[in-house]
């Protein structure tokens, strides 16, 4: 698959139209509510995405920048923040950040943009929001880019039927003597795979990997 620089930014841009009227008027005590990253609330989760995309704006990626103990000082750099600073920092990051992933040659950061529209997919879903990781509008963006994603991070090659997609997805990277891995589920179920996100009340089925393998953020 060729990379298409600038479907990080239609993502982001997508998904900033989405969830910031959600999170504008959602009452400030949800914000406390645990997600599925281990230890963050909803309001650090956020705090992550502005400060990951606001660096990416401000051209601040030093070594070991989305690193776990980078990320974790960026959220702490923020706790004193309220909360309306939160999120006018994601905002901006999800305004800006597109183009300057645009410019990067080799993609490196299409999976920042990716974590972030799976951010967006924890937070729903401590909210209680339906379809939080499997937005109609994003969603075809979405897939496009754990595609290019998955193959950048070299899991095994996948082939996906999914039931509420009129087309098989390709993912990850074919690999000499074993054949492609098969997949069928739903989209959300796929993102939540390939992300490690919870798989609680799932149905799925998959043949020729495990799920370990299609791990995309470790």
């Amino acid at each position: 698959m060729v990379r298409d620089p600038w479907l990080p930014d239609r993502l982001l841009r997508t998904e900033r139209d989405a969830l910031m009227p959600l999170l504008r008027r959602t009452p400030e005590e949800f914000f406390d509510l645990r997600t599925a990253c281990p230890g963050w609330t909803v309001r650090e989760v956020l705090a992550h995405c502005g400060a990951a995309l606001v660096r990416i704006v401000e051209g601040r990626l030093e070594e070991g920048v989305f690193l776990p103990d980078a990320n974790a000082a960026d959220v702490a750099e923020r706790e004193s923040w309220p909360l309306g600073r939160i999120l006018d920092e994601l905002e901006r990051g999800f305004s800006e950040a597109g183009p300057v992933i645009a410019e990067t040659s080799d993609g490196t950061l299409d999976a920042v943009a990716l974590g972030e529209w799976v951010h967006a997919g924890d937070v729903r879903e401590a909210f209680g929001e339906p379809g939080a990781y499997c937005g109609a509008a994003s969603l075809d963006l979405a897939l496009p880019l754990l595609a290019v994603t998955s193959r950048k991070r070299e899991t095994p090659r996948l082939v996906a039927a999914l039931e509420d997609r009129p087309s098989p997805v390709v993912l990850g990277n074919e690999i000499p003597d074993r054949p492609p891995a098969r997949y069928t589920g739903d989209a959300a179920t796929l993102i939540r795979l390939y992300s490690g996100r919870p798989l609680v009340r799932t149905r799925y089925e998959l043949w020729g990997a495990r799920e370990r393998e299609l791990l995309i953020y470790r």
